[in-house]
Formats: C-alpha cells, sequence, structure tokens
C-alpha cells in the first residue's frame, strides 16, 4: 500500500447534512405548547367549578393549591412525551449511523423540543399573569386610593396609618356606662398616641414612660380610673404584639410555600426533560423498526 493509499483511507468520511433535524424538534415542541395550553385551560375550567363566591362549601387555598401543582406537574409530563414522541418518530432515518449515536440524537432532539416548548410556556404564561397581576393592581390601588380618602376626609387632616388609628380609637374609646369627659375629642391627644404607637412600632416597643403617659391620657379622655386605664393599655399592647407576630407568621408560611413550589417546579422541568428524551428516543426507534420492516418486505 502507498502513501497516497493510506492516506486516503485513513481520511474519515464526513457527513454534509447536520444530525440536528430542526423540522421534527419545532414540529414537536409547537405539539407541546398546544396540549400544555388545552390542559392549563381544562384546569383553570376544572378548578373555577370548585370555587364559588356564593357558597360556604368550598374547598380550602391549601387544597387547590396542592391541586394546581399536581395539576401543573401532570401537564409537563404529559406534554413533554408527546412532544418528545412526535419529535422522535416524524425525523427521517439516519443511515450507516451507529445505533448509540442514532439513541443519543433522538434524546437530543426530545431535549430541546422541550426546551423550546418550555420557553413558550413560561412566556405565555409569565405575559397572562403580568396582565391579571397589572389589572388587579391597578385595581387594588384606586380600591384602596377611595378608601384612603374617605379615611382621610373622616379622620381629619392627619395621614396616619390606618391599623394605628384603630388602635388609637380603641385606647381612647369611652368606657361603656360612664359619660365621656368634655376633652374626649381633642385631636392634639390623639395624634400624640398615634405617634407614640408609631414609634413603638418603629422601635419594637414603647418605653415604660410611654406606657404611663398612655395610661394617664387613656384615664383622662375616657372617664376609666387609673387602674382601668392602665389594663386597657396593655391590652390594647398585648393585641398590637399578636397582630405582629401574626404577620411574620404569615409571611414565613409564605416563605416556605414559595421555597416548596421553586423546588417542585424544578424537579418537574428535570422529569418532563427526562419523559421528553426518552419518549422521543422511543419515537425513533419505533420508526427505524417500522421502516426496517418495509425494507425487507
Amino acid at each position: 500500500m502507498t502513501s497516497t493509499d493510506f492516506a486516503t483511507t485513513a481520511t474519515p468520511v464526513e457527513s454534509s447534512r447536520s444530525a440536528l433535524a430542526w423540522g421534527p424538534v419545532i414540529g414537536g415542541a409547537f405539539a407541546s405548547v398546544a396540549t400544555s395550553l388545552i390542559l392549563l385551560f381544562l384546569g383553570s375550567g376544572v378548578g373555577l367549578t370548585m370555587v364559588s363566591p356564593t357558597s360556604d362549601n368550598n374547598f380550602s387555598l391549601a387544597t387547590l393549591g396542592v391541586t394546581a401543582a399536581i395539576w401543573f406537574v401532570v401537564v409537563q409530563w404529559l406534554s413533554s412525551a408527546l412532544g418528545g414522541y412526535l419529535t422522535g418518530r416524524l425525523r427521517t432515518k439516519w443511515a450507516a449511523v451507529h445505533t448509540d449515536e442514532v439513541f443519543f440524537r433522538d434524546t437530543a432532539h426530545g431535549f430541546l423540543s422541550w426546551a423550546i416548548a418550555t420557553v413558550f410556556v413560561v412566556g405565555f404564561l409569565s405575559t397572562s399573569m403580568g396582565a391579571l397581576m397589572g389589572a388587579g393592581a391597578t385595581v387594588a390601588a384606586n380600591t384602596a386610593g377611595a378608601a384612603g380618602a374617605a379615611a382621610a376626609s373622616a379622620a381629619g387632616p392627619t395621614n396616619n396609618d390606618m391599623s394605628t388609628n384603630y388602635f388609637s380609637e380603641l385606647l381612647l374609646r369611652p368606657a361603656p356606662n360612664k359619660p365621656a369627659p368634655a376633652n374626649a375629642n381633642g385631636a392634639a391627644v390623639s395624634a400624640s398616641v398615634t405617634n407614640i404607637l408609631l414609634n413603638g412600632a418603629v422601635n419594637g416597643q414603647i418605653p415604660d414612660e410611654d406606657k404611663t403617659y398612655l395610661a394617664s391620657v387613656v384615664a383622662s379622655q375616657t372617664g376609666l380610673s387609673q387602674e382601668e386605664a392602665t389594663a386597657r393599655v396593655n391590652t390594647v399592647l398585648k393585641r398590637i404584639d399578636d397582630a405582629k407576630e401574626e404577620a411574620k407568621a404569615a409571611a414565613e408560611k409564605a416563605r416556605k410555600a414559595a421555597a416548596t413550589a421553586s423546588l417542585i417546579a424544578a424537579a418537574s422541568l428535570l422529569v418532563g426533560a427526562f419523559i421528553a428524551s426518552a419518549a422521543a428516543a422511543l419515537g425513533g426507534s419505533q420508526r427505524d423498526e417500522e421502516e426496517d420492516l418495509l425494507v425487507v418486505r
């Protein structure tokens, strides 16, 4: 064998065709997107039948949240399986390619189909949820503005927080069956009480001298005795602390729920990618088997 013959036989034969068939990939991705949207709308319709503003027998929010999460996982898996299978089944047969390489290419095609479909679905859901949240925020802002204007006109020129004004009113509420003193409507006293409560909310506690002052103000403004006024101050402050703890507990619960939802979504997407890849490999294998049978016949 000459050196020229050796160089010719040692040179690998490289195909000019790309190993990536975009047609089946995009077709499978669109099929997956369409299936996802159909199943999502179906789940939304069924979910709306589970709740009614006129019924007291609705499912709890926790039950609805768990059901929605399970349905999203099912939607991801079913759409990934269908898109991946179509991707593998619709591609043309690769001639003179090793079986392992064919398996890798099929799984890669299924993964790419899943990735494109996931980007489309996430983009659609983000746009839809953004529009809904924007509309809801606009309505909430208008409602809050109207409520704030009404509260301001009723309470006077002060711009204090609504909950703080409530606790101020609760402290200065006249005692039952006792006549209110003549200065019971003193705006300056009410503003002073509100400022003390606001300062306590910012610093996390109210100093003892402020508590003593609050008790004296409550006694002079409500007709209560000093002991009764002190007891009322302690009761209201206890309610404020309880409200803070409830708010913290709600925030912690929301944080844990968000973390759990993120982990479930990530796991669901990973499983969806695996299902799409496996379904594409299955579809490609069945397509090659069918073509081999036709050749034999």
